[in-house]
C-alpha cells in the first residue's frame, strides 16, 4: 500500500513566517485536501482551534520553534517509516490501497490537549486519512509517529470487524483502543506507547473498570466515547458524564486485551480482525 504524508511542516513554517492576517486562509488551504474528502460542518479554522491546533489569530514565537524542532527530528519521515513497518506486520489483513496523513501542530496553551491527552492525539480509524495533532515535549516527541500507527491499526481492524455507529458497543470501543496500544507495543516496544493507557491507576482504575464493565454491552457512538475518553471529553463534546476518569478506556481496554492475550497465547497482530465480543468471553 501507499502512504502519503503531507508536508505540513513546510506549510506551517511558511505560514508562521508570514503575516498574521494571512494565516487563517493558509490553514484552510493546508487542510482542504482532507476536508474535501471528509466533509465536516463549520469553518476550517474554528475546527482547527477546537481540535487543539495552534492559534492562527495571535503571534507566538513558540510555534515556529516547535515546527523547526519537528523538522530537525524528521517527524514526517518517522511517521512514514513507522506506518510502513506497521503495514508489513499487518500484511495478512485487508488494508487501504492508499492512506494519507495530515500532521498539525498543537496549541501548548490548550489545557485539554496538554493535560488530558499528553500533548498529542490522532483520528482516522477508517477511510483513507489519518490526522495527528501534537505539541512536541520531551516526553512525547519520540512517540508521535506511533500515534499514527495506533490509528492505522484501527483502520485495518475495521476493514474486517464491523463498526456500525448505531450498534457498536462500549466493549468494542475500549478493546479496540487497548488492542491498538498492544499493537504499538509489539511493533516498537513499551516506550512507543501513548500515555493514555497508563494515565489511570489505582482506585481510579478500579472505579473506571467497574463502571465500564457494568455497561460493556451498551450500544451507540453517542455513548461509547464517554467510556473511552472520560468525563472531561463527554462534557467538552456535549455528551453525558458518567463518573469515568479521563482517558480511562485506554487503560481498561489494554487490561482486558492483555488478559485475553495471556489466556489465548495470541499476539495483538493475531487479534487484529477478532471482534471484541469473542475476546471478552474469556476475560
Amino acid at each position: 500500500m501507499e502512504f502519503i504524508v503531507h508536508d505540513t511542516l513546510s506549510a506551517m513554517a511558511e505560514l508562521l513566517s508570514g503575516p498574521l492576517e494571512e494565516r487563517p486562509s493558509k490553514v484552510r488551504a493546508m487542510l482542504e485536501p482532507m476536508r474535501s474528502a471528509i466533509p465536516m460542518p463549520g469553518d476550517g479554522v474554528d475546527l482547527h482551534h477546537m481540535g487543539g491546533g495552534f492559534r492562527v489569530d495571535r503571534e507566538d514565537p513558540r510555534y515556529l520553534e516547535a515546527v523547526e524542532r519537528l523538522v530537525s527530528v524528521d517527524l514526517l519521515g518517522q511517521i512514514s517509516s513507522a506506518l510502513s513497518s506497521a503495514s508489513a506486520l499487518l500484511g495478512d489483513f485487508p488494508q487501504p490501497e492508499r492512506l494519507q496523513v495530515m500532521f498539525v501542530l498543537g496549541n501548548p496553551d490548550d489545557a485539554y490537549l496538554m493535560d488530558v491527552t499528553g500533548g498529542y492525539y490522532g483520528m482516522g480509524g477508517s477511510g483513507e486519512w489519518l490526522y495527528v495533532v501534537a505539541w512536541p515535549t520531551e516526553e512525547n516527541i519520540g512517540r508521535i509517529a506511533y500515534c499514527a500507527v495506533h490509528e492505522f491499526h484501527h483502520n485495518v481492524r475495521f476493514r474486517s470487524v464491523v463498526w456500525d455507529p448505531a450498534t457498536v458497543t462500549v466493549g468494542e470501543h475500549v478493546m479496540a483502543e487497548g488492542l491498538a496500544e498492544a499493537f504499538v507495543r509489539e511493533l516498537a516496544g513499551p516506550s512507543a506507547m501513548g500515555p493514555w493507557s497508563s494515565r489511570v491507576t489505582g482506585a481510579e482504575f478500579d472505579r473506571a473498570f467497574e463502571l465500564t464493565m457494568a455497561d460493556i454491552g451498551l450500544q451507540g457512538m453517542q455513548n461509547t466515547p464517554g467510556f473511552v475518553l472520560g468525563d472531561t471529553a463527554a462534557v467538552r463534546f456535549g455528551g453525558q458524564p458518567r463518573g469515568i476518569p479521563d482517558m480511562s478506556g485506554y487503560a481498561v481496554g489494554l487490561h482486558l486485551v492483555d488478559k485475553y492475550l495471556a489466556a489465548s497465547g495470541k499476539s495483538a497482530v493475531d487479534c487484529t480482525a477478532l471482534p471484541a465480543a469473542e475476546m471478552l468471553v474469556t476475560v
